[in-house]
């Protein structure tokens, strides 16, 4: 596993080197989602796969920007699924991006990933790495190495508040269960980038980011190999819960096509509880 946190790390420098010089219009091109590439995804999924073909453990690459499943080493043992580059169209207004990888042995299925990490690329490059049985750790990048500099552990009560999606297609469930934190005296806290929303809220030891089902995508926006599994995985290791609209666990997710999507809800357990709360969840 060393080796694959290794070639994420030297990845981490070279995406970023490519955010601050690459071309950031749009390809001709669009990914198997149906949405239009930036030619920066395209150029960091390009960087990501040819990062991981000297890597003998990983037998497998499955992208957000790519159709099925890509087979690098037959003999391998893990398939690493990504986002090259996670909300990229923000990158033109120079916000905080970053890249997230799930680490899989097996079936392509939440039960089966064995770690977790991912990248913001900010004013400073940061990388949060979690394994099974650890508290995610927090690196920073200094002059081309990073180092190590605390775990990660999420109190039980935070003060974030990340509603995605478009509020006019909200349901009234999750209408009212925003303003009940806004009246608590939430702070609203949403970027439009999952990496650095969710990283923010464990950074700053609590809260909640929210993708709920809404009345035009139904069943979510954010996919479950690339992006879903691999936080909620992260949040449970530091101490929080990660469930889907129907009080579901999101690490019991059996995804049917590589780009299924869900939605979620990543936070501290008191969020979460007045999340159930207000959609009415039992248990």
């Amino acid at each position: 596993m060393t080796s694959i946190f290794d070639t994420i790390k030297s990845i981490a420098f070279e995406i970023d080197h490519a955010i601050k010089t690459a071309d950031l219009g749009y390809s001709q091109s669009e990914n198997s989602s149906g949405e239009e590439q930036l030619k920066l995804d395209v150029q960091s999924d390009i960087i990501i796969e040819k990062a991981f073909a000297s890597v003998s453990m990983v037998k497998d690459l499955v992208s957000e920007e790519k159709e099925g499943v890509m087979l690098l080493n037959p003999e391998g043992k893990y398939t690493i699924c990504y986002d090259p580059l996670d909300g990229s169209s923000l990158v033109d207004v120079n916000l905080s991006v970053g890249s997230i990888f799930g680490i899989y042995e097996g079936e392509l299925r939440a039960s089966n990933l064995v770690a977790s990490a991912y990248v913001v690329y900010g004013p400073r490059i940061e990388l949060v790495v979690a394994t099974q049985g650890q508290k995610p750790l927090l690196y920073r990048a200094n002059n081309q190495e990073f180092k190590e500099i605390a775990p990660i552990t999420l109190q039980s009560k935070g003060k974030l508040n990340a509603p995605g999606g478009t509020q006019q297609n909200w349901s009234a469930s999750h209408k009212g269960f925003v303003d009940g934190l806004f009246s608590q005296g939430y702070r609203l806290r949403y970027s439009g980038g999952m990496v650095p929303d969710l990283h923010q809220i464990l950074l700053k030891g609590g809260g909640i980011f929210s993708y709920p089902d809404t009345s035009d995508k139904p069943h979510g926006k954010l996919r479950q190999l690339f992006e879903v599994i691999p936080f909620a995985f992260i949040y449970e290791q530091a101490g929080g819960e990660a469930i889907d609209n129907k009080g579901v666990r999101l690490m019991e997710l059996i995804p049917a096509h590589p780009h299924d999507t869900s939605p979620c809800f990543f936070g501290s357990s008191y969020e979460v509880s007045q999340l159930k709360k207000a959609y009415g969840i039992q248990h």
